[in-house]
């Protein structure tokens, strides 16, 4: 019985949680209608709601606000939004802040979660996935003795909440997996095993030439 209960949960959990996650969004997103008139409201003239619909306008905004960004003017309106913001001394700061992680981690041209790596933490001999997030900031890296590179280190199962921290590149090793993949192996606490082989980890400082010279 036992054996049978755990299978139907198998089944069930991902199911039910799918569902939900859905429900939340697609209501969530429905929201959107608040936007319209009263008047020009579905359920107005319908005299019920259409669920969805919702979800149908959001994506008409962004896609209406992308082309909007993309061309000269738009690029000019959000420059003097963005004035306008940056003269609010409360929200300038939320503001600039939320924008600069949205960059980075949205932009075509940033470098945020492109790579999946594996580091030493949270102590030496402890190994964890960790994605890069780019190089330390001058101000940091003058202060450092060697070449670092600034990591996200997801916790587990919520990869939302994580730390950052600034290794040295030669105690980290790119991963052959895909972000997707990596972020799934610490979702799943190292139950969903990534397809492909596995990377060694790099041996201490020192035990490689002590190693080549006993071969000698």
């Amino acid at each position: 019985m036992k054996r049978y209960l755990i299978a139907g949960l198998l089944v069930w959990v991902p199911l039910g949680i799918t569902i939900w996650v859905l429900h939340f969004l697609l209501t969530t997103l429905d929201q959107t209608l608040l936007l319209l008139p009263d008047a020009v409201r579905p359920e107005r003239w319908l005299g019920w709601r259409i669920p969805g619909l919702g979800v149908l306008l959001a994506f008409a905004i962004l896609l209406l606000t992308g082309v909007i960004a993309a061309n000269i003017l738009g690029q000019r309106l959000i420059r003097l939004w963005e004035a306008i913001l940056g003269r609010i001394p409360f929200v300038k700061s939320i503001y600039s802040s939320v924008k600069q992680v949205s960059d980075t981690l949205l932009s075509d041209t940033g470098n945020a979660f492109r790579k999946a790596l594996l580091v030493e933490f949270p102590h030496q001999d402890s190994w964890t996935i960790a994605f890069l997030t780019g190089a330390p900031a001058p101000a940091v890296a003058r202060h450092l003795d060697e070449e670092y590179v600034s990591v996200y280190v997801p916790t587990t199962p919520n990869p939302t909440s994580g730390y950052f921290v600034m290794v040295p590149r030669s105690r980290t090793r790119e991963l052959d997996m895909t972000v997707d993949e990596a972020l799934k192996y610490v979702v799943s606490m190292g139950v969903v095993v990534p397809r492909g082989g596995t990377i060694a980890p790099p041996p201490r400082p020192g035990v490689a030439s002590v190693t080549a010279a006993v071969r000698n």
